[in-house]
Parts: structure tokens; sequence; C-alpha cells
């Protein structure tokens, strides 16, 4: 055990470094493609108009309050979701292209890869994720709970876009088609409409609204609320995840992360033979 403790550090330390080294060249694909960093940019204010203006004078709050900032939670959560289509999309993009066949010849760590696309995807929904709270500042969303609370919702918002960016590596690697993607991305969007992030859930029917209250966005939807202390917070006899959010969030991201890093790891190595 003692001679295998060396080895194994080495190895951690080499997979370490090629996955920097693959989030480098991430970002960098990012600054050759110019539209989609202003589709990272644009799109989160573009929604916060959408929804915040066209729709929100028709929608009234539970218990009252300002629609816009029951709204940008739901909007943080939506954000959020995009990690599995973005990381989806680049993944089965490498590999239509030979892209991961040409990793797997090089000497570099086989985990390397889907860690990589990982990191990638978190450093950049970092940052639409800002640009998003910069546009709800600006249309009057804010925070009431202070420093510590709003960042522990902005770290349950990071944690569970990196468990569902394994999802997306997962799914990339099976599918392996980039055109197929394509057409699979619009499935998932009813994924994050079906919650409580733009409507409340009181008025949907009963199998609908159970659907919506065990879906993971009304999860870190009214997480947020409440720990940014918007209006919209549930209360009363509500599903067990809306009456714990934050615990029903870390125990969605810990299970995503059980399931789908070792499928993803492996069916990376699959490929490869």
């Amino acid at each position: 055990m003692t001679a295998l403790t060396p080895r194994m550090g080495h190895r951690l330390r080499w997979t370490f470094a090629d996955g920097l080294t693959l989030v480098g060249r991430e970002l960098g694909r990012l600054r050759q493609e110019p539209g989609e960093i202003v589709a990272v940019l644009i799109f989160p204010a573009i929604m916060v108009v959408l929804f915040g203006y066209v729709f929100g004078s028709a929608i009234q709050v539970p218990g009252g309050g300002d629609y816009r900032e029951y709204l940008m939670p739901g909007l943080f959560s939506m954000v959020t979701f995009t990690a599995l289509m973005g990381v989806m999309a680049r993944v089965a993009t490498d590999a239509s292209r030979g892209v991961m066949d040409r990793f797997r010849s090089m000497p570099m760590a086989r985990l390397a890869v889907p860690f990589g696309q990982t990191g990638a995807d978190l450093l950049t929904g970092l940052l639409s994720l800002a640009v998003m709270v910069g546009a709800g500042l600006l249309v009057g969303w804010q925070p009431h709970r202070g420093l510590i609370p709003t960042t522990e919702a902005f770290l349950l918002m990071t944690v569970l876009r990196y468990a569902l960016s394994w999802v997306g590596v997962y799914v990339g690697l099976v599918v392996k088609n980039d055109q197929v993607v394509d057409q699979l991305v619009p499935l998932f969007l009813p994924f994050t409409m079906l919650s409580n992030s733009f409507v409340p859930t009181d008025g949907m029917p009963g199998w609908l609204r159970f659907l919506a209250d065990w879906n993971p966005v009304s999860a870190i939807t009214t997480a947020s609320r409440e720990l940014f202390g918007n209006p919209g917070v549930t209360s009363g006899d509500v599903a067990w995840p809306l009456a714990h959010p934050v615990a029903a969030v870390l125990l969605w991201s810990a299970a995503l992360l059980v399931v789908f890093v070792p499928l993803s790891v492996r069916t990376y190595k699959r490929r490869g033979r």
C-alpha cells in the first residue's frame, strides 16, 4: 500500500495538470468563436427583459411582492441547467469530429478529458451567472438577507451546475453526433419550464404539480428565494423538496455525481478500445 501511494499521487497530479490544459483549450476555443461569447453575455439579459417585463405584468406573486424579485431566482436556476445542454453539445461535437480520438492517442491522462470539459463549463457558467446578476440588479432585483446567505445560494447553484455538467458529458459521449444533440436540446427546455421558476405550481393539475414540485429546478429556485429573501417562498403543506430545498439540492447534486461521473469516465475509456 505504501508503494502505491506515490504512484497514485503522481497520477492525480498528472490528471489535474492535463485537466487544466483542457480547460484552457475550451476557454481558448471561446475566443475563436466570438458568437458563443456573445450568446453567453446577451442571453441572460434577454431572458430578464422577456420574462420580467413581457410576462411579469400578467402574473401574480403568491403572497404579493414584485414579480421581478420572484423571477430572478428562477432565471438563475435556468442558467444553471444550461450546463447540461452546453457540455453535451461540446462533447458530441468533439466526438463527431474525431477530437476525442486524437486525445486518446496522446500521452495524457484519460480522466483529464471529461474533467476538463466540466471544469471549463463551470467557468463559463459563472460568467453567464454574473451577467444575469448584473441584469437583475438593473431591473430592481436584490438579495435581502445579507452576504452569507447570498453566497450560499450561489454556491448551491455552482454545485448543481457542476453535477449537471457530468450528465452532459455522458449524454454527449453516448450520442457522439452533434446534429443529434441539436435535436435533443429542445427536449430539455421543457424540463426547466416545468417548475416553480416562472409561475406558482398551485394552479397546476395534481399530476403536473407533483412533477414540478419534485423537479430539481424547483428545489434550487425555492432554495435561492429563501436564501435571497425574495418573494414566493413556499409554506404549509408542500412536497418535501420544497419544504427542505437546500437539502434537496445537495441530494440531487450528490446523486448526479455518484451516477454520472463513473458512467462518463467508463464510457470515455470504452470509446477508445
